[in-house]
């Protein structure tokens, strides 16, 4: 039977890492998967009671990330329906390339900790296609945001889906993965801004004007600036509820959720149904990525089945054997994480270390988290960010991997070392 589950899962792990060049959806593979897994399973398990258990259990558990996710992704969606971001964009003004260059490397790292790296990336991504002219500025500028949007999630319980699933999970809590990864991520960030923007250093950009649509009415901007702030403060609040009341993150993304669709509905309630259609929540619901949804259903239920097999044990206990090292470990990990996506082996991760011997905010998680959200940064492939820009900008792979792979590499190991430095100095 283990024989058997192995093999299933390293074909479908396989068909997710090599999605684009055999043109199956990655979502489809997973799924695929999770069912074969859990049947093979079933069926060399006598123990069905036993079975279903396991399965209530993991399914209790992903259904925490994935309601979490649809929350926060349809807050994200309604502030891009009133525009919201333009609170943000409409105040970036400069005119030295290299200045311009760590505003939006900045802008994008803490915007990325509020609300994830992928939608991160797309905002500043339209942002800097409005603002530069040359398309090899713009290749540049996205591959930086990509970094930048990866160090940014890796930092924040809200900016990354594998610091998200390890902090449901309760292998990290907000305030000391904050603490722990900040100054890492940023060192990720800093060392390839300061190689970047040194060459861009006599470039000068065109200045920039950008004024409010002047369609847009007083009305407009005040619903714009309502659903932008509420909306962000409704994710940064998120750890302080579940500090607070002890309840799921995804409790207090729902019930944030709620108050925005109530507000959004009170602004709207005037409006003819066309023209407020497209700002609705249901809307808004509608254009999440519910491919990507559906894709972190699948892959965690695949894993779930290797850790209820105890094969991801056995994993662990090969690799303390043969390398032995946690730092080693964790940094192999991440270095995979650019190769193949993050969430199965952060989910591997979480199955192979248990909780006893590794508590929260140990330092394997939040190394964990670290090295899988910014080693993706070293290809194009490795994130979901870097997909997205891929598409947006059309950046080739042999492109990213020749200008921009050594940046993110110089820049996953600085901030190694600086994490593997401040954990000695301050435990």
């Amino acid at each position: 039977m283990l024989s058997t589950l192995i093999i299933i899962f390293i074909i479908t792990y396989t068909a997710i890492a090599f999605e684009h060049p055999i043109k199956i959806n990655k979502s489809a593979s997973a799924l695929l998967g999770a069912g074969l897994l859990w049947t093979v399973y079933a069926i060399f398990t006598n123990d069905h009671s036993l079975v279903n258990h396991q399965l209530s259990e993991s399914i209790t558990t992903i259904a925490q990330i994935v309601f979490f996710l649809i929350g926060a992704m349809t807050i994200v969606e309604v502030i891009d329906a009133h525009n919201g971001f333009d609170v943000i964009t409409s105040r970036i003004k400069t005119t030295k390339l290299s200045s311009f260059m760590w505003l939006v490397g900045f802008v994008t790292f803490f915007l990325s900790a509020i609300l994830d790296n992928l939608t991160t990336t797309i905002v500043m991504i339209s942002l800097i296609k409005k603002l530069l002219g040359k398309q090899e500025d713009r290749l540049l500028f996205a591959s930086m945001i990509v970094i930048a949007a990866n160090a940014g999630g890796a930092w924040s319980p809200l900016g990354d889906v594998t610091t998200t699933m390890l902090w449901i999970g309760g292998q990290i809590t907000a305030l000391p993965i904050i603490k722990g990864l900040f100054l890492a991520s940023l060192v990720n960030l800093i060392v390839p801004l300061l190689i970047v923007s040194h060459s861009l250093k006599d470039k000068v950009l065109l200045p920039i004007t950008y004024s409010e649509n002047t369609n847009s009415s007083k009305r407009n901007i005040f619903e714009r600036n309502v659903i932008f702030f509420m909306g962000l403060g409704v994710l940064v609040l998120v750890p302080a509820f579940k500090t607070y009341t002890h309840l799921p993150p995804f409790m207090g993304v729902l019930l944030g959720l709620g108050f925005v669709w109530l507000v959004s509905d009170l602004l709207h309630k005037n409006k003819d149904n066309e023209e407020k259609q497209h700002l609705s929540l249901v809307n808004a619901l509608m254009r999440i990525d519910m491919s990507s949804i559906v894709f972190f259903i699948g892959i965690l239920l695949a894993v779930a089945t290797l850790e209820h097999s105890h094969i991801l044990k056995s994993l662990a206990t090969l690799l303390d054997q043969h390398i032995g090292r946690l730092d080693l470990i964790v940094t192999v990990i991440g270095l995979l994480s650019a190769i193949v996506d993050n969430v199965p082996l952060v989910a591997a991760s979480m199955g192979m270390y248990d909780l006893a011997t590794y508590p929260a905010d140990s330092f394997l998680w939040e190394f964990i988290a670290y090295a899988a959200g910014t080693g993706g940064s070293i290809l194009i492939i490795g994130s979901a960010a870097g997909v997205a820009a891929m598409g947006l900008e059309k950046i080739t792979f042999g492109w990213y991997l020749k200008k921009i792979s050594w940046l993110a590499l110089i820049g996953y190991f600085a901030g190694n070392a600086t994490y593997i430095l401040q954990y000695n100095l301050t435990h």
